[in-house]
């Protein structure tokens, strides 16, 4: 008698076994469709083609097949060990059937989305002399018959997507100068765009768009402006060679303006009186022209950064309506603590209004028709001496994106609270490679905080809070949410990936993974079964802000690692 295994458990090193890397490369997609500018827009319900599933970034599938009646059913079908330990943050993306994902150490796997087969894969080398304070990849972009990733070492290669096998490989800064990649490209209009990560080091950001064919160059917009450039007076001296504002996450699209927006982050040195003035274009929204690379309008966050509130998460376009007016709305749970509300139009992106969303003190008021913040000096770091501010340097949510249901008309957002920061400000000289920071930094939490971590639910329209579920661990869990009334999201260190009704936050559903989740869930049906999908691999931001959390608790939290692909399904 045969045993049946409810589910597939491959590794990466079963499967080359089983399968020769020379058959790999011949094997058949006979159902895969090129993907175009009009499926990325617009994309089949069935499909995952991007890191947010759609371009305008709401993290959605039009899918019910899984509801919250039935959720409580859902179980693993299969699971992939990717054989790399470390922080596995990429959703994974589905195009007809065929799977792609990313892992720490730039691997890419393409697999048989329903049977968790693998077709091929792809590793990247990467230098002995890799500089790079984050070893993650945040995914793959899909353009025409190619797969497109960014590397640690500020490259981007494209690859076949039947095969695996390379197409171009495109150098887009010296690593040597602290310039890495770890966000998932943008594909749009034949272009491939991706930022420079590495604020941290002393770099200067940039967003750069390669012609998706040949991989060469079209246009590079650099998000400090130089001598001659609007912005530029916003640098005292030659600050702005190493002002940072570096680009760490993937854009969204908006297809009837033909813009694409990024964030930004925060300037360096961290302190902001060793570069006085408002430091443009950091902690900023940008919408740039994909045709040009023009900067068509910003908005500034907060100026003069001194916090390490990076504002690198993209807004998400959404509609929202104030009395009774639509509003094409950009919409930003900001690092900074502030739900940010813009109006996004062809050359201008307009303030409507900003609340905050966890307990911020550094803000002394906000001016209601530019957005602009005032501070309050005792909660501002300087440099040679302490200063505390809340939140800490982590924020009120950091890079896992946030999600919008167009059926419950509610944004929900992976938030922290409970948590502060000290900073010590430090003179720092620049040198190429090297940290650029010039703070020291510790993380406080109150000794009455019963919770940090936080998924909040809010009506956009009327700018109020819905629900909140709490969690005694910080929460670094990315959103989806689907058309069967469900909120599912990983991010919180007792490893579970749960599913929470997306009208009252109610759990309904948990499962525990080998490891952390701090990947971003997506979903997508083969053959009319619909399955969720995520990655489980704790590490990067996630695993330093558990130890501060530790020593200030006098807690030991131990979270596994190891990175594994848990695909779920309904049973047959």
């Amino acid at each position: 008698m045969t045993a049946v295994l409810p589910i597939r458990i491959l590794t990466a090193a079963t499967v080359l076994c089983l399968m020769p890397f020379s058959a790999q490369a011949q094997l058949p997609f006979p159902d895969y469709s090129r993907v175009t500018d009009e499926r990325l827009v617009n994309p089949e319900d069935r499909n995952w083609l991007s890191y947010r599933g759609t371009l305008d970034g709401w993290g959605y599938s039009p899918l019910d097949q899984i509801d919250a009646d039935s959720v409580s059913e859902l179980e693993p079908v299969w699971t992939f060990s990717t054989g790399v330990n470390g922080g596995h943050e990429s959703p994974p993306i589905v195009n007809d059937g065929v799977m792609f994902v990313t892992t720490p150490g730039n691997l890419v796997y393409a697999m048989d989305a329903a049977t968790g087969e693998m077709l091929w894969r792809y590793q990247h080398d990467l230098p002995p002399s890799l500089i790079a304070f984050h070893r993650t990849n945040r995914g793959v972009a899909l353009y025409d018959d190619k797969v497109y990733t960014a590397t640690l070492d500020a490259r981007v290669v494209a690859l076949d997507a039947a095969s695996g096998e390379k197409v171009w490989d495109t150098t887009v800064q010296d690593n040597s100068f602290g310039y890495y990649i770890t966000m998932a490209p943008l594909a749009i209009d034949g272009k491939i765009m991706v930022g420079a990560s590495g604020g941290e080091l002393g770099i200067r950001g940039f967003v750069v768009a390669l012609d998706a064919e040949t991989g060469e160059e079209a246009w590079r917009r650099y998000t400090v402006p130089g001598p001659g450039e609007p912005g530029n007076e916003t640098w005292p001296g030659e600050s702005w060679r190493t002002g940072g504002a570096a680009v760490w996450v993937p854009g969204h699209y908006d297809a009837e303006l033909g813009l694409a927006y990024f964030g930004t982050g925060n300037p360096g040195p961290w302190i902001g009186d060793q570069r006085p003035g408002d430091n443009l274009y950091t902690n900023s929204v940008l919408a740039l022209d994909v045709e040009s690379g023009e900067i068509r309008a910003h908005h500034q966050y907060h100026w003069n950064g001194s916090w390490d509130w990076d504002e690198v998460s993209t807004p998400i376009l959404m509609p929202v309506e104030r009395s009774g007016r639509e509003i094409n709305a950009l919409v930003h749970p900001g690092r900074n603590g502030y739900l940010w509300t813009l109006e996004r139009s062809a050359d201008s992106i307009g303030f409507i209004d900003a609340e905050p969303y966890v307990y911020q003190n550094a803000f002394a008021s906000i001016h209601p028709e530019t957005g602009r913040p005032s501070y309050d000096p005792e909660h501002k770091p300087v440099t040679g001496s302490e200063t505390s501010f809340c939140p800490s340097l982590w924020g009120g949510k950091d890079w896992p994106p946030a999600a919008y249901n167009p059926e419950t008309g509610l944004l929900y957002i992976p938030a922290n609270d409970n948590h502060c920061g000290i900073v010590e400000g430090r003179e720092v000289t620049y040198m190429p490679g090297s940290s650029f920071t010039g703070a020291r930094t510790q993380m406080t939490v109150p000794e009455t905080a019963e919770h940090i971590g936080e998924i909040q639910a809010w009506d956009m329209n009327t700018g109020e809070e819905v629900w909140t579920r709490e969690f005694e661990s910080h929460n670094w869990g990315g959103i989806l949410t689907t058309s069967g009334n469900l909120v599912f999201s990983g991010g919180t260190s007792d490893r579970f990936f749960r599913a929470h009704d997306a009208s009252t936050g109610e759990e309904l559903w948990r499962f525990r993974t080998n490891s952390g989740i701090i990947g971003v869930p997506s979903s997508f049906s083969v053959d009319g079964r619909q399955y969720v999908a995520v990655q489980s691999g704790w590490g990067v931001d996630a695993a330093g802000m558990t130890a501060r959390i530790d020593q200030q608790r006098g807690t030991s939290t131990f979270v596994p690692q190891g990175g594994v692909i848990w695909v779920f399904a309904l049973p047959e």
